[in-house]
């Protein structure tokens, strides 16, 4: 039973691999052809909407862009579209192996909210799917002709889900699956949108018939809707490893002035692309809300070491505090461990917990069962370099305690 910890710490190991993989493909295509569009010729005479000459790799690549379609269908055609499907995909497999099977540790937060399993996963699954059916209703609505007011309105979007979020999961599942809320989007503009509109351009020009442009803007104010919500998306993606950016009561506000930045830093690149000068403004902003979101994280928004005291053990916690050799288990933790993961380190130079881990309480030690058997346990990755001396015989403890608890 024991070597199922170990098995589901590989598969999500692995799943974080493709997914990583996967959006380095999507992101990477995503911004190459933003910028090849925006730094496109368009002083030329002929069909085409603008051509652009690039050299990469020891050769030449003369590149033309067709506003609608050409004349003719082209015999081979490249699509662009699994790169964002399997990041989806890898994504959503990654959010139901860490966040739904390990849901008491990592979703749930009972201070917040006193969810069952079955109900946290249900509010995870369901917020994905009603965050594109809000977004898609306004693109789809009169506001689909004014970019600029629909991306406030998204923006509001955002910003009300990342304070609901941060309301019933924990913080670090709440930015995670703002990010998951926002790639949804993403994904789905691709697999609803642009890729059904590409296909009815393609028949027509199948057929002989003259495509409606109507269908390349509907799917050019979608890809730019990507362009500027692909940067905070890696943000929140990566926040699960920094404790500073979800643990504290104002993570919902760090996650909104994200989108901002995300909006700043993409302005200046397309500018710069579009050859419309470089508006280094940009970049002063970005510092600013940047410097901000580095004060807001350091206004604490965990359990207080009373509260842990006094808050009553889940049934995960439970289980762990009640297996045999536990008592043995939380004193080798909290005098090999605390020192670093305690509320208030004392390790010098130690000033927030590490990945926010707290192991001073019975209830904090019983809660990481897992990390502890996983990082101390069958490895030697904690205490880093052995520096508090942890002996082979605690480490030994520390995994019968587990394997009883299992």
């Amino acid at each position: 039973m024991y070597d199922i910890a170990i098995l589901w710490d590989w598969l999500a190991f692995a799943v974080r691999w493709l997914h990583v993989i996967t959006a380095i493909a999507w992101i990477g295509s995503s911004f190459y052809f933003i910028a090849l569009d925006l730094s496109l010729n368009r002083n030329i005479d002929g069909p085409a909407d603008g051509e652009e000459w690039q050299v990469h790799g020891g050769g030449f690549y003369h590149i033309q862009k067709y506003l609608v379609a050409p004349a003719a269908m082209p015999e081979h055609l490249t699509w662009f579209k699994w790169e964002s499907y399997a990041t989806w995909l890898s994504g959503a497999a990654m959010l139901a192996v860490v966040y739904w099977l390990g849901a008491e540790l990592y979703l749930i937060d009972p201070a917040k909210a006193d969810l069952a399993i079955w109900q946290g996963i249900a509010i995870s699954a369901a917020s994905l799917a009603v965050g594109w059916v809000i977004y898609d209703q306004l693109c789809k609505s009169p506001l689909g002709n004014q970019p600029t007011t629909l991306m406030v309105l998204l923006f509001i979007l955002l910003v009300a889900m990342s304070w609901g979020y941060d309301q019933v999961f924990t913080g670090r599942a709440a930015l995670l699956h703002l990010g998951a809320f926002t790639a949804t989007i993403m994904t789905a503009n691709v697999f609803f949108i642009i890729m059904p509109n590409q296909r009815i351009v393609v028949a027509d020009l199948k057929t002989g018939r003259t495509p409606d442009p109507k269908y390349g803007k509907i799917a050019k104010l979608r890809s730019t809707h990507n362009n500027y919500l692909t940067l905070p998306v890696i943000f929140l993606m990566l926040s699960n490893h920094y404790p500073l950016a979800f643990g504290t009561q104002y993570a919902w506000i760090i996650a909104a002035l994200v989108f901002l930045m995300g909006v700043t830093i993409r302005h200046y690149f397309n500018s710069m692309h579009a050859r419309k000068g470089k508006p280094t403004w940009t970049w002063a902003v970005t510092v600013i809300l940047f410097i901000l979101i580095a004060w807001l994280s350091t206004v604490p928004g965990y359990e207080t070491y009373e509260e842990a005291e006094a808050r009553a053990l889940t049934p995960y916690e439970q289980r762990f505090a009640a297996a045999d050799g536990f008592a043995d288990a939380h004193q080798i933790v909290t005098g090999r461990c605390s020192m670093c993961h305690a509320r208030e380190p004392v390790w010098d130079g130690m000033h927030w917990a590490p990945k926010g881990v707290f192991l001073e309480t019975e209830s904090d030690v019983a809660k990481y069962a897992r990390q502890i058997y996983l990082q101390a346990g069958v490895s030697h990755a904690m205490p880093p370099a052995n520096i508090t001396d942890l002996p082979p015989e605690d480490r030994a403890k520390l995994v019968a305690w587990y394997r009883a608890g299992t």
